[in-house]
């Protein structure tokens, strides 16, 4: 009686093993309390950028590790003095434009490789005041102050302008952000706009045709400056 029993005991055993391991399958292994909680795929961001484009807002999002789209609207505006043929002006510089890039991590991660275009509405404006200057040279000629008066021109660039950048923009993962990039915008030659004259010659034909060199010479300074380099910081949040 006692071997029966023994039997039927061992007989238990066995059946409830294969329950019990099941149930243990099922629960999965014991969580690690001091374990970090993982953070999902980022799709969408909202940042600011601010660099050489000017400062603005930035939205992005990302369809997979490898490809995203961002675009984004910056403006800035400033002042500076520069020197033409021993002229002096006052250039007031307005940044003001809107892009898209498409976005390419060829590793997966935080690298990438960037190109799209910018609505390009950049603008510089130069002014000179001689009217208070004993002498003024312009286009070898000297005249007074009061003749040239102020002198004024304006700088525009092409609307549409291809881009290219390289750039690091963290990890895909919710939570906080941050971005760079470096490049160039391939915006042209910058278009010096004729030149106007407060002065008592201001409607002279031959001082005119002496004004219009006047504004080439500025023209033939800026003409190798067709590519306008890129350098941009984004922080923000990520979705």
């Amino acid at each position: 009686m006692n071997g029966l029993m023994m039997v039927v005991a061992a007989m238990g055993m066995v059946a409830a093993a294969p329950a019990t391991a099941q149930a243990d399958v099922q629960a999965g292994p014991p969580a690690d309390a001091s374990a970090p909680m993982a953070r999902g795929n980022s799709t969408i961001s909202a940042a600011v950028t601010v660099g050489t484009l000017g400062i603005g807002p930035e939205l992005g999002f990302r369809f997979s590790d490898h490809v995203g789209i961002r675009g984004n609207a910056t403006f800035l505006g400033g002042s500076g003095s520069t020197t033409v043929d021993d002229n002096e002006y006052t250039a007031s510089l307005k940044l003001r434009s809107f892009g898209a890039m498409i976005d390419v991590y060829p590793f997966g991660g935080r690298f990438r490789l960037s190109g799209g275009a910018r609505i390009n509405h950049n603008r510089a404006s130069l002014s000179g005041d001689f009217i208070n200057e004993s002498s003024v040279d312009i286009d070898g000629v000297t005249y007074t102050g009061g003749q040239v008066g102020i002198l004024s021109g304006e700088a525009r660039v092409r609307k549409f302008a291809p881009a290219l950048t390289l750039g690091w923009s963290g990890s895909n993962r919710r939570g906080f952000m941050l971005g760079f990039e470096a490049g160039a915008l391939f915006q042209g030659a910058v278009r010096i706009q004729q030149f106007t004259s407060t002065g008592t010659l201001r409607n002279d034909a031959t001082f005119q045709a002496r004004l219009a060199r006047e504004r080439q010479n500025v023209q033939d300074d800026v003409n190798d400056y067709k590519v306008y380099p890129i350098l941009q910081t984004s922080i923000g949040w990520r979705f």
